[in-house]
């Protein structure tokens, strides 16, 4: 059946960080018998999620759920740390080699899944998710949002968090519509499907495509302005050479004095992340 593997081909594909294709070939060598740890400790210590660094106490500004009590829009992170936050959208590219470089390098990334793309390919994300890469929210078909109703966007995100969940054992609860487009109908439709935050961008890299000016592989930040800034949250996309374009971002990050990090780690509970909530008065709680 489509998008159904077996379980032992997943764990190996999540181990080498490619698809279960190719697990006939893996099959083939002897899985017991040898010296060393066995297959089952080998493969609970692969396979078992990064865990990212988190931010000191004090080092960033959490953001404030909305007063509306809907999802809070996020665009950038407020932080001290010369930190950048790579998130990549919709899923139509299965590079192993960009698996490869996520898990070797150990590089914290957040994947927003269109099902359109995914389909049939849910094992690549299955080792991107043990390399690292929180599965969140991109739509079923990658609709402009704010041109549809309400019964409309429920369905693109309630159908996608069912079918994320159901195959990666998480709901996701934070949300990105595609091209950035959203109404407040949006805000309500992420709302009755679970989601705690719309995360938008502030720079994006155009692997594979070309820049509204027209430049192929081209860097733009949001602000008109160059180069980095602590708690930038920069967009790419799974399209082909993401392997390549991804190295060479990881290069630009590095040669700034930047690091990429976790944004999980820097979004509160309460809007999908993993830090505590500020305590009343907007102070965060220390762990």
């Amino acid at each position: 059946m489509r998008g159904k593997i077996p379980l032992i081909s997943c764990l190996i594909a999540g181990v080498l960080g490619v698809s279960a294709g190719a697990w006939p070939e893996v099959r083939a060598q002897s899985l017991a018998g040898s010296d060393g740890p066995s297959l089952r400790s080998r493969l609970a210590a692969d396979l078992s999620d990064q865990q990212w660094e988190r931010p000191r106490p004090g080092t960033w500004t959490p953001p404030v759920k909305s007063a509306d009590g809907l999802p809070t829009v996020i665009n950038q992170i407020k932080t001290q740390d010369k930190v950048v936050f790579l998130t990549i959208d919709d899923g139509w590219e299965h590079d192993p080699g960009f698996v490869d470089i996520v898990r070797k390098q150990k590089v914290p990334i957040l994947t927003f899944l269109t099902n359109d793309a995914a389909k049939g390919h849910y094992e690549y994300f299955w080792a991107l998710k043990h390399a690292g890469s929180q599965l969140e929210n991109h739509t079923l078909h990658h609709p402009n949002m704010a041109t549809l109703p309400l019964e409309a966007q429920k369905k693109e995100i309630c159908q996608t968090s069912d079918i994320i969940a159901g195959q990666y054992g998480r709901r996701p609860r934070i949300f990105r519509p595609p091209f950035g487009s959203y109404n407040q109908l949006t805000r309500q439709a992420a709302a009755a499907c679970g989601i705690k935050s719309i995360l938008i961008w502030s720079a994006e890299f155009y692997n594979g495509t070309k820049s509204p000016r027209g430049v192929h592989n081209a860097f733009a930040r949001g602000d008109g302005g160059t180069g980095f800034r602590p708690g930038d949250i920069m967009l790419m996309h799974y399209r082909p050479g993401l392997a390549q374009d991804f190295q060479t971002v990881l290069d630009w990050v590095r040669q700034q004095g930047f690091r990429p990090a976790a944004i999980e780690n820097y979004l509160p509970v309460s809007l999908g992340g993993n830090a505590p909530d500020p305590q009343p008065g907007g102070t965060p709680v220390k762990t």
